[in-house]
C-alpha cells in the first residue's frame, strides 16, 4: 500500500520543495508543495511539471490532488 510518506518522497525525488505536507488512505491523496521550480509558472503548469516529475510514480497512485505555490505565494498565504 502507498503512504502518504511515499508519495511525498516521490515528489521530492525530482523537485525541490521548500515545504510539502502530504495527506491520504493509501487511494487518494492531497499534496501542498512550495517550490521555486514554480516560479514563473501558472498553477496549471506548476501541478502539470508535479506530474511531469512524478512520471510512471502515478501508476501507483490512484487519486493525487495538488495545491502548489511559489515561496512568495506561500508567504502571502500565511
Amino acid at each position: 500500500m502507498i503512504t502518504p510518506e511515499n508519495v511525498k518522497a516521490f515528489i521530492q525525488e525530482d523537485l525541490e520543495c521548500e515545504h510539502i505536507v502530504v495527506e491520504g488512505d493509501g487511494r487518494h491523496f492531497d499534496a501542498l508543495i512550495v517550490s521555486k521550480a514554480f516560479e514563473g509558472l501558472g498553477m496549471l503548469q506548476q501541478q502539470r511539471l508535479v506530474f511531469q516529475k512524478l512520471g510512471n510514480k502515478m501508476d501507483v497512485i490512484h487519486a493525487l490532488s495538488l495545491k502548489t505555490f511559489t515561496p512568495e505565494q506561500w508567504r502571502k498565504q500565511a
